[in-house]
Formats: C-alpha cells, structure tokens, sequence
C-alpha cells in the first residue's frame, strides 16, 4: 500500500489537488480625495456626487473637496455639502487638487492643468468633440482617464447611460407637450387622447431605452405610438418590456414615410454605431409632415438621425424648418438636474466606495473588467484604438499594460 504522502504525490500530479502559485496582494482600504469642481457649460446643471452621497463617503472614511456653486443649478447648497461634512473651496484650482476628480464635462485642457499627476479623471468623454491637443494634456499629466459613459456593469449593461436616457425617454414626452400646446403656439393638442377624440400619433424611431420610456409615457397618457428599428431583437424586446401589442416595423422608407405624414410627434432615439447616429429621416420627408407637428431629436449629441435637425440649447431650444417644430437640446436631462444628480450618485458613490477598499483607481481596473471598458488613457498612454485612429495618435493596449506592472 503506498503511503500518504505518495498519494498526495500522485493526486498533484493527477491534477485532483491544485499546486500552490502567487496570489495578488491588494492594497489596504486608504482615504481617497475626491474632488467635485463646478461645470463651465452654461448648459449643464447636472453634479455627479449629491450631499447626500458626500456625507456617506466622508462617513467611510473618504475626504471630498467641493467648489463653491458647484451643486447650486440642481439646488444643492454650499451649506448641505458643509453639513455633509465636504470641504467647500472658492477656487477651481483647489477642487482639482484630488486622485479623483468627476465631472459630468470633460475638463478643458487649462483644468487638466491643474490636475495631480498620476490622478483619475471620471466624466464623460463626448468622443466627437474630443480634440488631440486633450487628449496629449492627459498624457502629459499620467491621468487615468475613465469615460463613464463606456462603464459597464456586471451584466453588460452601461448604467450611466441607461439612468440618462430613462431620464431621457420620460421627459421628451412632456417637452412635447409643451409645445403642442396653444399657449407656445402648437397644435392645441393634448399629448395623449379623450373620449371622442381620435388620439395623438407619436412616432418612435429606435426601440432602445429613450424609446422605451417615452412609450411608457406616451400610453400612459393615451397616444397612439408607432415603434421604428432595424434591429428585430430590439423592437421585441420593447414589446416585451411594455407589456402589450404596439405597432413595430423596421425602418423601410415607405412604412416610416407614411407614419411620419401622420405624426403629431417624432422622437428620434437611434443609438449610434461607430461614432455617429445613423441618418434616417430625409429633410424630404420632414417636408412632408403635417404643419405643427414636433420634432425631437434625442441623438442629436452623436449626430443626429433626422436630416433637418440641429443642435439647439436649453435656451434657445426650438426652431422652426418646413412648418415643422425641431427640439434638438443635446443634454435633455440636464432639464431636471436634481433628478438626474441623484442618478449620477446612485451609480458612482458604490464605486468610489469599492475603489477606496480596493486601494485606488488602479486596483478598479485590475480588479473590474466592466470597470475597465470606461478607459481610455492610462499612465501617459492612450488605450482607446478609436481615438488613436482619429487623431493619429498611437495606442497601447489596456491588458499588456497592466501585465508590465507585474
């Protein structure tokens, strides 16, 4: 009978007890400064982190820096951050001086400036806006640079940009209530229906999540909807999702033509692919809608998919073109900035949390792969092969970098 250590012998050879190999150590739980400056677009009144996600942070031991007004367009206070325990600073310089900084805008190339070395940057990065000379700023700085927009969570969802365009989706209904309306010169028309009267036609093109929530709204108020995408999956999904029996086709020139003629509302959501929404609306069927009918184009920040429509602010939201109502505002939910401040910090206080267990933004990327699809500069090195193409830059690959710590 062999003895009991040539059976241990036999069963590692065998494969049935694992040999022992070197296990990564992480770095112990550390205080994490996190700075919260105030956005420069007069458009955008959105903060990523609300009091009352400052006061939990500070509460696990983190320290959050704070400029002065940078909650204020979403009615958050100097005084709620001071009470939440944040150290609110009158300069941008010294709201920059953090290992994280978040901003709902990129920072421009003077604020990259005043950035640690080696810090992490979490905004968005809006890709066709994006210059080189910002791309070599971060560089320059060592930044990791993570786009919240690509973050992904752990079922390969993109939360961020679901929690907007739920926000989205919901309020392009009520936007086009306001201009059907008499009092803003429109159509008279209530959005929805009352008994006797034939109800409000809304055409939706894309069946992703704006579409889904501005379905939800448009029933719930009693319209008639019709559904528009190209991809099949999407359009039974919505179905699914809705509960009931609505009119869905693919995007055929005659089907939507003939809707479109009919249309009290359009909303144009089609996601983009490969950096730019897809054109699907002519300005010839624009032309031929009915006069007074309503245009709005959710995808307008990656391009837009109605031939007519332009970019437009929340000051200046609507314009005019064939008789026909264009609302293009890029940042619709920047309409309801609380609302959508709260979102922000549902997503990102559980992961500055999870970051400071972890040790640093770092120890996120090693640790998270849904983490990690967000970045796009790491340590002086640009890892998104899109920008690279865009600007000619070179690029290194995330994974090979990582690996060259160890």
């Amino acid at each position: 009978m062999p003895s009991q250590i040539e059976l241990a012998e036999i069963a590692v050879k065998a494969g049935a007890i694992p040999k022992e190999s070197l296990a990564r150590i992480g770095k112990a739980k550390k205080k994490i400064i996190i700075g919260v400056p105030k956005e420069d677009a007069n458009q955008e009144k959105r903060v990523l982190l609300t009091p009352e996600a400052v006061g939990l942070l500070i509460n696990n031991g983190q320290q959050v820096i704070v400029e002065s007004n940078a909650g204020v367009a979403a009615k958050f206070s100097d005084k709620a951050y001071l009470d939440a325990g944040a150290k609110v600073v009158s300069s941008k310089e010294e709201a920059y001086d953090a290992e994280v900084v978040l901003r709902v805008d990129p920072p421009s190339v003077q604020e990259i400036g005043f950035m640690r070395q080696g810090a992490c940057l979490l905004s968005s990065l809006q890709i066709r806006n994006q210059t080189a000379e910002f791309i070599q700023a971060l560089n320059q700085k060592k930044i990791t640079a993570v786009a919240f927009e690509y973050l992904e969570d752990k079922v390969g969802g993109m939360p961020v940009v679901r929690a907007m365009s739920e926000i989205a989706g919901s309020t392009v209904m009520l936007i086009a209530a306001e201009y059907l309306s008499s009092v803003n010169g429109g159509k008279g028309l209530i959005l929805g229906g009352i008994t006797g009267v034939p109800p409000t036609q809304v055409v939706i093109i894309g069946a992703g999540t704006v579409a889904e929530y501005a379905a939800r709204t448009a029933l719930g108020l009693g319209a008639n909807i019709k559904i528009f995408d190209n991809q099949l999956y999407k359009l039974r999904r919505i179905k699914q999702l809705l509960g009931q029996q609505v009119f869905t086709s693919t995007i055929d020139n005659f089907t939507l033509c003939q809707a479109l003629r009919e249309a009290d509302v359009v909303i144009g959501a089609l996601r983009a692919e490969r950096g730019r929404a897809k054109m699907v609306v002519t300005e010839e069927m624009v032309a031929q809608m009915m006069d007074g009918s309503i245009i709005i184009d959710v995808s307008i920040d990656q391009g837009g998919c109605i031939e007519t429509a332009e970019a437009t602010t929340h000051d200046n939201p609507v314009y005019t073109k064939h008789n026909i109502v264009h609302y293009c505002v890029p940042n619709i939910a920047s309409r309801v900035a609380r609302t959508a401040s709260f979102s922000f910090s549902n997503i990102f206080t559980p992961m500055l949390l999870q970051m400071a267990d972890l040790g640093g933004a770092e120890e996120m990327i090693f640790n998270y792969k849904w983490f990690m699809k967000g970045v796009y500069g790491y340590r002086g090195s640009l890892t998104n092969a899109y920008l690279a193409r865009k600007f000619g830059m070179p690029h290194k690959e995330l994974q090979l970098l990582l690996a060259a710590r160890y």
